[in-house]
Formats: structure tokens, sequence, C-alpha cells
């Protein structure tokens, strides 16, 4: 089956047909508006500026020939300066003229105009150089005028030929250019016209197919009017069983709404129960946590005092070390004593002074090694006393071992209490939200069966209404129907 058009779909249709049409004019209107704004560009800013620059080049050659004769009467050197400054821009201008020309007859003519002033500057150097080297004035100007003079002229002219052909060129693009914004003018003007005329007939042909498209419409309407009248009827009908069936339904559904509201109560009270005993065991177990806390720190001071105790059993062993090093030099030094007083004897009167020296040195290293045995003594008994101490510790640590193990029991007996009730808190939070839920569902099922009722009251009020209303429609859609055939056999 064919997909029919809608009426918006037309008329979407053919305003999108109108906004195409509209917006290409427009495009071939900007389209013809820049060419003709750059044909008009290229005029003013390259045709007219060569135009400037030909006349340039007639200034220059004046100022160089200018300052050529004032340094023939002055002999100064700044004017041949000056003269040096005039053909550096007159060569300039020539290069940008050189770039801008586009055509052979104007490079032609620039090539000309540059060899005209090579000879007239050489011809002008070596005037130049006559007066440089003394000549007499008669002679300059005689000979100015034989070589640099008519030289002048020829450049001149050459000028004037190019400027002419400038201005010819510059003539000829401004017309180009006009041309060109006529015949843009007129392609828009024809072009709108044509797009006017496909509008017109688009809008007809429209027209048609609407008018055609209401009266198909109208006729469905007519017969649907007819259709919704019967359906009016028996809507009526139905809406009247339907409300006494409502009624039963709200009386059933209010007592199973009561009903569930003692439900919610009642998990409301066994879900506040079990939230009090999940508190009271969660209170326990914190209390056994500060508990095991505290054996653990004492067991870490244990595990300190344990680790000290060695520290100083190492030292004590670092310091019986030294002590061997200590008696091991009194001993050495006791020998190296006697051996000093046997030599001091052997040495008669001169070697007294140093056996008594000798003497001291021996009882003092006697001195040293009593000490470093009492010391190590001393040192014995901290052993002995450390020893102790640590096997005193280990016990104590053995203890708090045992003591943490305990707590660790009783800490995994209150976890596993608190998991229990917390199960329970659970087990009574879901039964009080489901019976919430319940509650509310049975409350939003009363609410929607009351509208349910009121809607079904509310249509059967309102099939009477809809049958006057398909009267009505029935009516409306014959006079449409007149309405567009007379439009129809007036378009015709």
């Amino acid at each position: 089956m064919p997909r029919r058009t809608t009426f918006s779909q037309k008329v979407s249709a053919g305003l999108g047909v109108a906004a195409l049409l509209t917006l290409s004019v427009g495009t071939l209107a900007v389209v013809a508006l820049r060419s003709v704004v750059a044909s008009k560009d290229q005029v003013i800013t390259v045709d007219a500026q060569r135009l400037v620059d030909t006349e340039r080049l007639r200034v220059d050659v004046e100022r160089k020939v200018d300052a050529s004769r004032t340094y023939l009467l002055t002999g100064d050197q700044k004017y041949l300066d000056q003269m040096t400054d005039a053909r550096t821009d007159l060569l300039a201008g020539l290069d940008r003229l050189d770039r801008t020309s586009a055509s052979e007859a104007a490079r032609g003519l620039l090539t000309k105009v540059r060899a005209a002033e090579e000879a007239h500057q050489e011809a002008a150097d070596d005037v130049n150089d006559l007066k440089r080297s003394g000549a007499t004035q008669n002679v300059v100007v005689q000979a100015f005028t034989v070589n640099p003079a008519p030289l002048r002229a020829e450049l001149d002219a050459d000028i004037t030929a190019f400027g002419t052909l400038v201005d010819h060129e510059m003539r000829a693009a401004r017309q180009a250019s006009t041309d060109a914004a006529t015949t843009a003018s007129v392609l828009v003007i024809v072009i709108g016209a044509a797009a006017t005329a496909l509008a017109a007939v688009i809008a007809v042909l429209l027209a048609r197919a609407l008018n055609r498209q209401i009266g198909t419409v109208v006729g469905q309407v007519q017969t649907s009017s007819a259709q919704l009248e019967a359906v009016a009827s028996q809507q009526a009908t139905g809406a009247k069983e339907e409300a006494t069936a409502m009624s039963e339904i709200t009386t059933t559904i209010n007592e199973l709404l009561a009903t569930s509201r003692q439900i919610a109560d009642s998990a409301q009270r066994v879900s506040r129960i079990a939230t009090d005993t999940a508190g009271a065991a969660r209170v326990g177990e914190d209390t056994i946590e500060q508990a095991n806390e505290s054996i653990a720190a004492i067991r870490g001071q244990v595990d300190l005092i344990v680790r000290h105790m060695l520290e100083l059993g190492g030292k004590s062993q670092q310091i019986g070390a030294v002590l061997d090093i200590v008696s091991e030099l009194a001993e050495q030094t006791n020998i190296l004593a006697i051996n000093a007083t046997i030599e001091a004897t052997s040495a008669g009167e001169s070697g007294r002074r140093f056996a008594v020296v000798a003497d001291e040195i021996r009882k003092l290293a006697d001195r040293v090694s009593g000490s470093a045995k009492e010391i190590r003594g001393l040192i014995d008994d901290v052993r002995g006393a450390v020893n102790t101490t640590v096997m005193a510790t280990e016990t104590g640590s053995k203890a708090v071992d045992a003591g943490m193990r305990q707590f660790g029991d009783v800490a995994a007996t209150f976890d596993q209490i608190a998991g229990l009730v917390t199960t329970t808190t659970e087990a009574a939070r879901e039964i009080e939200l489901s019976t919430k839920q319940q509650s509310t569902a049975v409350e939003q099922v009363n609410v929607a069966v009351v509208d349910v009722a009121q809607a079904t009251r509310a249509t059967e009020a309102s099939s009477s209404q809809t049958q006057q209303t398909a009267a009505q429609l029935a009516g409306l859609s014959l006079d449409l129907l007149r309405l567009v055939h007379s439009g129809a056999s007036a378009g015709k």
C-alpha cells in the first residue's frame, strides 16, 4: 500500500521548496556581488595603483634630472647623492610596475623605459665626470645639451607611452567590471522571476492536492462520527455496570488496608526490640575490643623490656671484650715495666730515675688489671640479672598471650552474637519494610479504585455529551465537504 502524504508534510514541502528557491536566489546574488566587488577592487587596488606608480616615475625622473643640473651648476656633492636617491626610487617603481603588469605590451614598454633610463644615466654620469674633472662651464653645458638632453626626451616619451597603455588597460578593466555587474544583475533578475513563477506553480498544485486530501478526510470523519455515536451508547451502558462493581471492590480493599496496617505496627515493634538487642551486643563487643587492645599494649611493653634486656646483655658482652683488651694491655704494660726496670738497673746511677718511673708504671698496670677483674665480676652479675629478668619476662609474655587468646575467644563469641542479632534485626526490618510496602500498595490500589470509580461515573456522564458531539461533528463534516467542493469548483 503506497504511503500517503499528510497535510503538514505537503505544507512543509511547499515551504521547503520556497525556502530553497529563496536561498538559491540569495546565494546567486551574493556570488554575483562578490564577483563585482572583486573586479572593482582589482581596478582600484591594482590598475589605479599602476597609474599612480607611472606618475611617480615622471616625478623621480624629474628629481634625478634636477639634481644632475644643480650639480653641474654648483659642483656640490650632495646633489649627486640626491640624484642617486632619485634613481633608486625610480628603479624601485619600475620593479613594482613590472610585478603588477600582466600584459606583454606593458612588460615590453617597461623594458624599453628601463633601457632608456640606463642610457640617460650613463650620459649623465659622463657629463658629471666632465664637471668633476674641472672642465669649463661652457664645455659642460655643451656636453649636457648634446647627450643627456635628447636621451631625457626619449625617456619621457617611453614613460608617456607606458602611462597611456596603463590608462587604457585601467579603462578596459573598469568597463569589464561594469559589464560583469550588469550581467550579474540581469542574471539575478531572470532567476528571481523564474523562482517566483515556479513558486506560484507549486502553490497552485499544493492547493489542489490539499483540497482533494481534505475531501477524503471529511468523508472519513463522517464515517467515524457515526461509529463514535454507536460506541458512546455502548460505553454508557458499560459504565453503569462498572460503577456498581467498583463500589464492591472499594469495600474489600478497605478491609485489606486495615489488616495490613496492624501487621505493619507489629513488625515495627519487633524491629525496635531487635535494634536494642543489637545495640547492647555492639557495646559488649566494643568493651572486649578495648580490653584486647589493652592486653596488646601490655604485650608490646613486655616485648620492649625483653628487647632492652637483650640489648643490655649485648652491651655487657661488648664491655667484656673491651675489658679483655684492657687486661691484655695491662699485662703487656707490666711486662714492659719489668723489662724497663731490669734495663734501668743495668744502667747504674743514670738509669735510677727511669727505674722509678718504670716501677710506677708497673704498679699502675697492676691496679688496672685488678680494676678490670672487678668490672668483669660486676658484668657477670649484670648478665645473671639480665638472664633472670628475661626468663621472668618470657613467663609474663606467655601469660599475656594466653589472656589474649582467651579474650579473642570471647570477642569471637560476641561477634557471633552480634551477627545473629544483626541478622534478626535485618529480618525484622525486612518484615517491617515489606508490610509498609504492602500497606502503601493497598492504599495506592484503593486510590486507583476510587479514581476508576470516579472515571466510570465521569464516563457515564460524558457518554451523552459524546453522542451530542458526534452528531455535531457529522454536521460540521458536511459543511466542510460542501466548502471544499465549492472551492475546488472555483479553482477550476
